[in-house]
């Protein structure tokens, strides 16, 4: 009797297993009731989306950008003189991670693009100042940009001087003609502002071309740092971006989820949390589409029908987790060692530890380990470092005749960081006197046990 179903036809047009001998033991097939769990992991999407998931992703524009009419507005009035051949102000834009600052211009890059003549070419250049951070490298990356669109250029390679790439990059400018119009994102990250100081005095060696410039920086004091020279060319014109509100957010979060889910897929309550929790953290847009995202993961991983609240708590703890790990990996290794004490000490008397208790601990760990130890005005330089990062709090304690002094405790989940801590090979040493049950690092009485201190 032949078979209708596709999955049982064999490819190739080989005869199927049933048509065949019977395996040896070897070959067994596994009982049809087995369920293979490869193929669990690799099932199709659950029923919660209709849609691909990039509306959820940050680097995703949408058609149109809620909340943010008279940003766009606003850049748009900066920007219209190229399209009559004039060269616009420089512009700097700026605001809080999240604020639409990116896909603000990007957008007026669209709507600038229709409109561009012949007669008057426009062309963009974009980069990204956090991966192109210094200053040969950009000035590279913005002329190997202009090759792309200049059939038989050479691109500029690693290693010329820096005032050859830059007379490259004026030459390649010359024959694309036109406006230039460079989009500088996360310009606060560049290192150094010599190629900053030539983009700025750039259109005195043109001849065919004229160079404007359009800066984003999350720094409100970006300014403050560079060059009188530099800042006198690039303070011509600046937008600052505020805040998402929780209304705001919701707004934007609704939007994308038309896009993305069933109707019944998120229950009523998601979106407004969503919105609360990034509403909390200076309004990010990011942080509010992340927790959705996540959120509904969480849900299709465990074959759940709806988003709910406690999913949404979920992701928030795991993004939050996540943040202080990548934060702990960039600490300075006495740095770690130091929160690493205060963590551990935390965890054998939650009422926390005074800062002196921390400095004697320290040592005793630096002595342990074989490391000299850092003075103790240092180790309180890092104690404001860890508050300002959010891993610990700090506060004044009066201790009577003993005076002030700062009671430290933690301000994060002590089992994920200690181990994050530990990752780090100079700190290795310190996760097998935890798994051993070893209490010598958590005394904080100022003796070490191991040199004869009393049981206390």
């Amino acid at each position: 009797m032949e078979t209708n179903d596709p999955s049982e036809i064999p490819p190739n047009g080989l005869t199927s297993p049933s048509q065949k001998e019977a395996p040896g033991p070897e070959h067994r097939e596994p009982p049809p009731s087995e369920a293979d769990p490869i193929d669990e992991i690799l099932r199709p999407r659950s029923t919660l989306y209709k849609g691909s998931l990039e509306p959820l992703q940050e680097h995703y524009v949408p058609p149109r950008l809620l909340h943010r009419d008279e940003e766009i507005r606003r850049v748009l009035m900066v920007l219209r003189p190229a399209l009559q051949g004039e060269i616009p102000s420089t512009l700097l834009m700026y605001g809080k991670v999240g604020t639409g600052k990116t896909a603000v211009v990007t957008q007026v890059q669209k709507e600038l693009s229709r409109r561009v003549t012949l007669e008057h070419p426009v062309t963009f250049l974009g980069v990204n100042c956090a991966n192109v951070d210094r200053n040969y490298a950009l000035l590279q990356s913005l002329g190997n940009g202009l090759v792309e669109l200049l059939p038989g250029e050479e691109t500029i390679p690693t290693g010329w001087s820096q005032d050859r790439a830059y007379r490259t990059l004026c030459s390649l400018a010359d024959k694309r003609g036109g406006i230039l119009l460079i989009i500088l994102d996360e310009i606060d990250k560049l290192a150094g502002t010599e190629a900053l100081y030539l983009l700025a005095q750039m259109n005195r060696d043109l001849k065919r071309a004229r160079v404007s410039m359009v800066g984003i920086s999350n720094d409100l004091k970006f300014t403050e740092h560079l060059d009188a020279r530099v800042r006198s060319r690039l303070s011509q014109e600046s937008i600052i971006f505020p805040p998402y509100n929780q209304a705001q957010l919701r707004d934007i979060l609704k939007e994308r989820a038309k896009e993305v889910f069933q109707e019944e897929a998120l229950d009523p309550d998601v979106l407004d949390r969503c919105a609360f929790y990034a509403s909390q953290e200076n309004g990010d847009a990011r942080r509010a589409l992340a927790l959705l995202r996540l959120a509904a993961q969480i849900t299709d991983r465990s074959h759940g029908q709806q988003v709910r609240a406690e999913h949404v708590v979920q992701a928030k703890n795991t993004l939050e987790l996540d943040l202080i790990v990548e934060c702990v990996k960039t600490l300075a290794p006495h740095c770690k060692m130091l929160l690493w004490v205060v963590i551990s000490g935390y965890e054998r008397r939650r009422a926390g530890v005074t800062m002196g208790e921390a400095v004697k601990s320290y040592e005793s760990v630096c002595h342990q380990l074989g490391i000299s130890p850092l003075v103790a005005r240092t180790l309180a330089d890092y104690v404001s470092e860890l508050e300002t990062l959010g891993l610990v709090h700090a506060e004044i304690f009066s201790g009577g005749r003993r005076g002030r002094t700062r009671l430290i405790t933690s301000a994060v989940p002590s089992h994920e960081t200690l181990r994050a801590l530990e990752e780090d090979p100079l700190l290795r040493p310190l996760s097998q006197q935890r798994t051993y049950g070893q209490t010598s690092l958590f005394r904080f009485d100022g003796q070490n046990p191991g040199r004869g201190a009393s049981p206390g």
